[in-house]
């Protein structure tokens, strides 16, 4: 949720990353007057209680006639103080739906422009030539069925298109990438996490995945409850209505849990293999910290993902996606694009986002700073998205004879084995 001061003092700032995000700048105008029309109903509702209060003194202290009059005063001004709360309630809530609505501002360093107008900032790693070594590079799928890994054709029969089985050393791998994770994340300092994978409504309208997301995501109605799509979401509202202690800030937490999606936007996009599917298991990494050191935590959330890609040996590139491209919460994000083979070219498996104030305001997420009581920042970054993790390694690491070489940093987890190989 955007800050309701700076609306009112600053709404062309506002009016410009919605522009840049190509969102509605009308959006803001409505808003402005919405906050004026509250503002004024607010007030009237305490002129009026002010005047009950001091009737009410004066009730207490009248006999006779004079209090008989001044008690049919009372019950016409009781009428108009119900009238002007349900007055204020009412604008009150047409103003948090309008605010609701408004994506948090883009950082003024983030690319202007959709989805191909990112900036690429780095690139690591060199692609393998597959024709240098005398072998076409087979996909990830064809790889995942001779290891006996992955198994599409009976997660179709059991739950649908985009449903998958991990079987044997498919298992496996995911098992030690889930370790080799959570381990990374211990090591710099992250509490491990696992967290509800259904959460309440107010969980993901906090995170601001009922947005623009909303069509993506899980709905269970007998329960009005949603199946979360990341770990963020759960993670964000692990502090929801709290006030922090600042000197433990950043409180940093690593969740991991299984994600739901939809992708209804995505038909005939990734059909084949486990690439884009409806539901992977992840670990998230998630922060909450003082504002003031949120682009620092940002940029150490890029660093911890990096060395994680770097660690399994896949080539990749660091993308600062533009500002259409951002979602509703994120100020900037960074997204880290993994190489694959089959397709010539990277693919997202990575990305980290600041959201600055954004969410903690919805979730009502506060510290006690020196300066008052104030929302703290949030921030997310994915460490590892399992099922893309395992595409990459399959893709990057295939050998000849259809055998796939394990990263090192995998083999203590996998009982020291060097390679994925074959079922006989």
């Amino acid at each position: 949720m955007i800050d309701a001061k700076l609306l009112r003092q600053d709404p062309d700032r506002i009016r410009a990353s919605q522009r840049a995000r190509g969102e509605s700048e009308s959006l803001v105008d409505e808003a402005v007057v919405a906050d004026e029309t509250r503002r004024t109903a607010i007030a009237d509702y305490e002129r009026l209680r002010a005047e009950q209060k001091e009737l009410g003194k004066l009730v207490s202290r009248a006999q006779g006639e004079e209090k008989a009059e001044l008690l049919a005063q009372t019950r016409d001004l009781a009428a108009a103080v119900k009238a002007a709360e349900a007055a204020q309630t009412e604008a009150s809530a047409a103003f948090d739906g309008l605010v609701a609505q408004i994506a948090n501002l883009v950082d003024p360093a983030a690319p202007i422009g959709g989805e191909d107008d990112f900036t690429v900032l780095e690139t690591h790693g060199e692609p393998r030539d597959f024709a240098a070594e005398g072998f076409e590079p087979r996909d990830h799928l064809e790889i995942g069925r001779g290891l006996g890994a992955i198994d599409m054709e009976r997660g179709a029969k059991v739950s649908g298109s985009r449903f998958y089985y991990l079987t044997g050393q498919g298992a496996e791998l995911e098992l030690a990438l889930i370790n080799f994770a959570m381990a990374q994340a211990i090591g710099n300092g992250f509490r491990p996490m696992i967290p509800p994978a259904l959460v309440k409504a107010r969980a993901m309208e906090g995170t601001g995945f009922l947005g623009q997301a909303a069509q993506d995501v899980y709905y269970l109605p007998n329960d009005d409850m949603y199946l979360v799509g990341t770990a963020e979401v759960p993670l964000a509202a692990y502090h929801s209505d709290e006030i922090l202690d600042v000197t433990t800030l950043p409180l940093r937490y690593a969740g991991y849990s299984p994600s739901y999606r939809r992708e209804a936007g995505s038909h005939g996009k990734d059909t084949k293999g486990i690439f884009r599917v409806h539901w992977f298991d992840k670990v998230e990494m998630f922060v909450f910290c003082d504002p003031a050191e949120a682009d620092a935590e940002h940029q150490r959330l890029l660093q911890w993902e990096k060395e994680f890609i770097s660690a399994l040996d896949i080539p990749f590139q660091v993308l600062d996606v533009a500002s259409a491209d951002l979602g509703l919460s994120a100020a900037r994000k960074f997204d880290c694009y993994g190489w694959l083979p089959t397709q010539g070219r990277y693919r997202e498996i990575t990305s980290t986002s600041n959201c600055t104030e954004f969410q903690a305001r919805r979730l009502n997420i506060r510290g006690r700073f020196a300066g008052g009581t104030a929302p703290v920042a949030t921030l997310n970054g994915t460490l590892c998205a399992i099922a893309r993790s395992i595409v990459m390694i399959l893709e990057n690491h295939q050998q000849a004879d259809g055998s796939v070489r394990i990263p090192e940093v995998l083999r203590p987890y996998l009982g020291g084995r060097k390679f994925l190989t074959p079922d006989a």
